[in-house]
């Protein structure tokens, strides 16, 4: 029973994501390799560039996780590979937490301040609640 008190208070670390390690990195040669060989060698990226699919993102993270405490990221790299507008790639680049802040990676989601109310339930909701008064001009 001890060992399972214990065992509770021991920091777990958990990875998330994919980078590609420095050797696959090796065969791609900046000028000749375009996006279809640079997935063939590292494989799909964990996300791409939004303007002109400017680059290839591959993201990993540690984060440590200890008793009661929130999660904590303790390691994360990114491999940022770019592209010419012609798709060829012209720059690989490692980067790690050590060259900028931590960016938390997280899914934005709009919520809306009226709950579960269909539309249907604020069409009808409205009516009643005009006058003619409201719309007739002096």
């Amino acid at each position: 029973m001890v060992s399972l008190g214990l065992s509770a208070c021991t920091a777990q670390y958990r990875t998330h994501g994919y980078t590609p390690s420095e050797s696959d990195l090796q065969q791609i040669v900046p000028g000749v390799d375009t996006r279809t060989t640079v997935q063939e060698v590292v494989g799909v990226p964990t996300t791409s560039g939004v303007l002109n699919e400017s680059g290839y993102y591959y993201i990993e993270s540690e984060v440590r996780t200890f008793a009661w405490q929130a999660p904590e990221v303790v390691n994360r790299e990114i491999v940022a590979i770019n592209f010419d507008g012609a798709g060829v790639v012209q720059n690989v680049s490692r980067y790690g937490l050590e060259d900028g802040n931590v960016v938390p990676l997280s899914r934005r989601i709009t919520r809306t301040t009226d709950g579960e109310i269909s539309f249907i339930r604020k069409l009808f909701g409205n009516i009643g609640g005009l006058t003619l008064s409201q719309f007739a001009q002096e």
